[in-house]
């Protein structure tokens, strides 16, 4: 159902991880406080050379979730607390949000949609429970679109995975809402001419996602 619709709006693209699931960094504060690490200790870890560590390599399909699993450890081991790789990629996969994916139905049947993601490739049984993995299959099945940059090789905050989205969905950045948890991933959206959303409370931005497109949601 619909409101006053924004006619300059044609398309929605959305992030997955934090947007469509509860956040990564809720499970990544709970793995710290099993293992007696010490608070964002897990961010700290990607925030070292950024675009070319273990995690920036991962996410671009550069190398492999075994290689990923052991130059993590190395990686965090150099930082004082060696943690697996594959530990924390099975942080990522949080519980699907119903009223987020209610959202992304009702703007599907009026716009474009688009999922813009930093991923890792399949969602394999050494990374997430089957259950798990169908409910999040189901949702990027809903997407007009899906550009992951394991597989398309860039990764946000690139602004190149943008302007690719925008592209293959034939409309303008200044047409585009886009939706994240992160805002560094917003910054290059916003300067693109994207529409931003940052996605903190889910009913907080479904409601701003819901003023700036005029549906009813």
């Amino acid at each position: 159902m619909t409101g006053a619709r924004n006619p300059g709006i044609r398309a929605v693209l959305w992030d997955f991880g934090g947007v469509f699931s509860s956040s990564p960094f809720d499970a990544f504060t709970a793995y710290e406080q099993s293992h007696g690490l010490p608070p964002d200790f897990l961010r700290r870890v990607n925030t070292v050379n950024p675009d070319g560590n273990a995690w920036a390599r991962l996410e671009r399909g550069e190398i492999s979730a075994a290689t990923f699993d052991a130059a993590f450890e190395t990686e965090s081991g150099a930082l004082g607390h060696r943690v697996p790789g594959g530990d924390v990629a099975r942080l990522l996969f949080g519980e699907i949000r119903p009223a987020m994916v209610a959202a992304l139905k009702a703007c599907k049947a009026v716009f474009k949609t688009a999922c813009i993601t930093n991923n890792f490739g399949d969602l394999g049984p050494a990374v997430v429970s089957p259950a798990r993995a169908a409910q999040w299959r189901e949702v990027v099945g809903l997407f007009d679109a899906v550009f992951e940059s394991s597989k398309v090789g860039i990764r946000k905050p690139e602004p190149a995975i943008y302007r690719l989205a925008c592209e293959r969905l034939g409309v303008e950045p200044h047409e585009a809402v886009y939706l994240d948890d992160l805002g560094i991933n917003l910054k290059p959206a916003r300067a693109l001419g994207m529409i931003t959303i940052k996605v903190g409370d889910p009913a907080v931005a479904i409601a701003e996602l819901a003023g700036v497109t005029g549906l009813t949601l």
